[in-house]
């Protein structure tokens, strides 16, 4: 397998999501919760558009790499989800005219069709113009580095490399697709989230009463070869180290993929004290977080500090989630399945729509 060619620049310690410009003037739960609502515009955007997955999945990346530079008290969410976009439909050779990202996303944030917007109406003019500025203070925080790694490009490896069928596919898939909602992209490199999603994925597959996420991360567990051929399926009752050892994963490197379990554990909680009950959600809301972790921050409040964080009621927070969403597959689509909100009117301290 080649090494990722994440640099070390973007990748941070779980300590420094405290420390980030915006944690000065906002809490640890409050800065999460904004980013996995930019990052659920910033897909609605790119999807509207017709913007490819690895464009999308670039553009989250860069994203979350401006918020660890820059404080979102200064910049809109929104805005630097448009220009986070706006920029990948130029390195992705997807090119869309800036005036209709502005459109698309004036429409998204407003909550109204895209017809209804005219093309050279003031409201668009604005944006544009937003979008613009962005882009100059994003290119300068990305130091003009656009070269993005997904976990999605492992798990294909992965995938051809192993006859995991349909099914664990396209939650595996999803799985990595919501990781972009977390800060992850900036924590760990693409194959300890890919190695996380797999883990995680056949932990639902096998079912409540199969082994625990301890006994598939620990560093003492068994395990099987590399399979040979590649369609042979292994022998190990937990197939999930497949993934471990297909990349070879050292000691340190299985407790980032502990950590990484943790933190997706934790956000998917989330949704569901936000009351986004679905058959795809409940399974990984019962699942317990492996105690190898590292991992002790909650960047997530729990059912029981959620309204003093946010300041909304239990019924509040429900109703601020969107109750229909369509699952992203493996093959095709571009849906997202653990979607927070279709049109960014929730009910939030002042000033955070």
């Amino acid at each position: 397998m080649p090494e990722s060619t994440v640099d070390s620049q973007w990748l941070f310690p779980i300590s420094a999501l405290s420390r980030t410009p915006t944690a000065q003037d906002r809490s640890l739960h409050e800065e999460m919760y904004d980013r996995s609502r930019g990052i659920e515009f910033l897909y609605r955007l790119g999807c509207s558009i017709g913007l490819h997955s690895p464009g999308l999945f670039t553009a989250a990346t860069w994203f979350h790499r401006f918020f660890m530079r820059f404080s979102m008290l200064d910049y809109h969410r929104q805005t630097i989800a448009a220009a986070c976009i706006f920029l990948a439909t130029k390195t992705e050779e997807c090119g869309r005219k800036l005036r209709d990202v502005a459109r698309v996303s004036t429409s998204k944030a407003k909550g109204i069709d895209v017809c209804d917007i005219p093309e050279n109406g003031p409201d668009v003019e604005e944006v544009s113009g937003q979008i613009l500025a962005a882009e100059e203070v994003l290119l300068e925080a990305l130091c003009f580095d656009f070269v993005v790694d997904s976990p999605h490009a492992d798990l294909v490896e992965i995938f051809d490399a192993h006859d995991v069928g349909d099914r664990f596919q396209d939650l595996a898939w999803s799985i990595a697709h919501d990781s972009y909602r977390t800060p992850l992209c900036v924590l760990y490199p693409p194959k300890i989230i890919a190695t996380a999603c797999c883990i995680l994925t056949q932990r639902i597959v096998d079912g409540p009463h199969s082994l625990s996420l301890d006994a598939r991360v620990s560093p003492s567990a068994p395990s099987s070869s590399l399979p040979t051929p590649p369609t042979h399926k292994p022998s190990s009752p937990d197939a999930s180290r497949f993934a471990i050892e297909f990349f070879g994963l050292e000691e340190s490197e299985l407790l980032s993929v502990a950590d990484a379990l943790a933190i997706l554990l934790n956000f998917y909680e989330y949704q569901a004290v936000l009351g986004f009950a679905t058959n795809y959600l409940e399974p990984l809301t019962e699942v317990q977080p492996p105690t190898v972790a590292s991992y002790q921050m909650r960047l997530y409040p729990s059912s029981a500090d959620t309204g003093a964080a946010f300041g909304m009621t239990a019924a509040q927070s429900q109703s601020s989630v969107l109750q229909n969403s369509t699952p992203v597959s493996a093959h095709g689509g571009n849906g997202t399945p653990a979607q927070m909100n279709s049109t960014e009117e929730v009910p939030e301290k002042a000033d955070r729509s």
